[in-house]
């Protein structure tokens, strides 16, 4: 993964290369990583997660049909 740093500003380009790595999934892996995971474990969490991801597929898909009321946008304050 590259960053380019422009201007010698250093600081951006780590808030860049951060959210580049966040949206990889580069942090969630390094910390899985990190200590040894039993399979009857990694079944149950990649269960859970599945079951997320369905019941957000969902939730989407009632909310595109208007069974349910659209989230609020949050107002972006500069």
């Amino acid at each position: 993964m590259q960053v380019l740093v422009r201007d010698n500003n250093v600081e951006q380009a780590l808030r860049v290369l951060k959210k580049r790595m966040q949206r990889e999934g580069i942090f969630r892996e390094m910390r899985a990583r990190e200590s040894y995971e039993k399979p009857s474990e990694k079944r149950v969490r990649e269960e859970a997660e599945a079951v997320r991801r369905h019941r957000k597929l969902e939730k989407k898909k009632m909310q595109r049909e208007g069974l349910l009321p659209a989230p609020k946008k949050a107002a972006r304050t500069r």
